[in-house]
């Protein structure tokens, strides 16, 4: 529990042009990446943000195409916030966090087209690969959207097309690695005493002003964007948190994705 004096100390540290676990304010936590975490799954990955710990698994199906796509294949993002991840987080079905942390990854990978779906298209209009990302919170330390976004980009980097004989899946044996046109990478970047910070820690988070994800890829172009929360931000701080939602994500591609 964060106290009152907690949130005014933060609030004072940050006045001064610091942090308090003594980071600049664009500076991400140390982050961690393993793949091949999962056994059972075509793909996964664990990622730790500083305390934040998220695991991604991938898992590919046969289904039935949209019928306004019927050459496409299929892309499902589902994120699980269970009590063992933080006290605030409750049993049952996902609630609006949940939700939002999930279509904010879609729409990343969606938009920034790193999945060609036609390539996942078997027979037009009748059978294609479902791509399932489910993303698990293991501990909420804070930015949870930046790890479950470099998460899945590393999951789905670790995924192989599974073989198939007819209408059934070999599981264990591999056509290919599912390709990749681009990584999508989120900043989040949020708003305190009218300082803007990136990658909030969970006492941060606390005390946020306003908080906005920022999802781009290596060309600089935007893939997705999402305000959360109370509090708004002013032309000039987007504008500035998209360069430095750019500079951050390309720094993030290049030491851990290799693009």
């Amino acid at each position: 529990m964060i106290t009152e004096i907690d949130k005014n100390y933060i609030r004072e540290i940050i006045n001064t042009g610091k942090r308090a676990d003594g980071r600049e304010f664009y500076q991400f936590r140390d982050i961690e990446i393993k793949k091949g975490v999962v056994k059972n799954a075509e793909g996964s990955a664990m990622v730790k943000l500083g305390n934040t710990e998220v695991i991604v698994g991938v898992k590919m199906e046969i289904g039935e195409p949209f019928p306004d796509t019927p050459d496409e294949g299929v892309l499902m993002v589902n994120a699980e916030l269970t009590p063992m991840a933080s006290p605030e987080f409750e049993s049952g079905p996902p609630d609006e966090n949940a939700i939002e942390l999930a279509r904010v990854v879609d729409r990343g990978v969606r938009e920034s087209k790193a999945i060609d779906l036609k390539k996942l298209c078997i027979t037009p209009g009748e059978k294609v690969w479902i791509v399932y990302v489910d993303i698990h919170v293991i501990n909420d330390d804070g930015n949870l959207m930046d790890a479950s976004s470099i998460a899945t980009a590393a999951a789905l980097q670790d995924t192989k097309i599974p073989k198939l004989e007819g209408d059934e899946i070999k599981r264990g044996e591999y056509v290919g690695n599912l390709e990749l046109r681009t990584i999508p990478i989120a900043c989040t970047v949020v708003k305190i005493n009218d300082n803007l910070l990136v990658d909030p820690d969970y006492e941060e988070e606390s005390v946020t002003e306003g908080k906005i994800t920022i999802v781009t890829i290596s060309d600089e172009s935007l893939c997705a964007m999402q305000k959360s929360g109370i509090g708004g931000f002013a032309p000039e701080e987007i504008y500035k948190a998209i360069d430095i939602s750019i500079e951050q994500g390309n720094k993030i591609r290049k030491k851990y994705f290799g693009e």
